[in-house]
């Protein structure tokens, strides 16, 4: 609970710096109700929502003792700190390693990975977001099986950042992989906003390995990954 309200501070705290760097008009009409209004009408911009995949007890996919969880957000947070030193409004969702599904307490299902992915999809719906983009490393029996691949829901917009996204990253990796429709996935049905899920390599393959696991490799897929996204936003909005 302590960390997702972190979070929702740094939300606020978001608002804060929004409210005093946009003008006021004073022409606007009363807002309704606080009670009756969602987060999302106190700003004046839409965020990138970056999400680092797993997290806690969720270690996601393992080589060696190499879980996918660190190596998400490790990116996550490089691929944040670039879009903000861009003037991106942007916001990742998990900062430390710990499950998402600890803070959900409004959720009736006892599956403790449906409450971690209902929990991505909220923060979704708080506020307005351009776009959501998830972080994940994928794996394979093969060991030669390796590269990106992202996976974008049955929608145009989702599909076009899918291919920006799967062109700048096949620039470190090549793939034989095209980016594919995940209507399976809770993620890209639910949320409602373009949605993406980028499979950043596999964890199985040496070559992909060394560039999950190294900072410069870290450093590069995160500005791949920066790359794409203000491409999008330049042919969006």
């Amino acid at each position: 609970m302590y960390k997702w309200f972190i979070i929702r501070m740094l939300i606020m705290l978001t608002v804060a710096q929004a409210a005093a760097a946009w003008p006021v008009n004073a022409q606007a009409q009363p807002a309704a109700p606080q009670d009756k209004q969602p987060i999302s009408h106190v700003f004046t911009q839409r965020f990138v929502l970056i999400d680092a995949g797993h997290g806690g007890i969720d270690g996601g996919t393992v080589h060696h003792g190499i879980l996918e969880k660190d190596i998400n957000l490790a990116i996550a947070q490089k691929l944040y700190l670039l879009l903000k030193s861009k003037g991106v409004p942007v916001i990742l969702n998990r900062t430390g390693d710990y499950a998402l599904s600890d803070d959900n307490r409004w959720s009736a299902t006892r599956s403790r990975h449906r409450r971690d992915l209902a929990q991505r999809r909220q923060l979704s719906e708080e506020l307005p977001i351009s776009m959501f983009v998830s972080i994940h490393v994928n794996w394979a029996k093969s060991p030669s099986k390796r590269g990106p691949m992202v996976i974008h829901q049955a929608e145009g917009r989702s599909q076009a950042l899918a291919f920006l996204i799967q062109q700048e990253l096949e620039t470190l990796a090549p793939s034989p992989h095209l980016p594919d429709t995940g209507s399976k996935y809770y993620l890209l049905r639910r949320v409602k906003q373009p949605a993406v899920i980028v499979e950043t390599g596999f964890i199985s393959n040496a070559k992909d390995r060394e560039l999950l696991t190294s900072r410069r490799g870290q450093s590069l897929i995160a500005m791949r990954l920066c790359d794409a996204i203000i491409h999008y936003h330049t042919l969006y909005y």
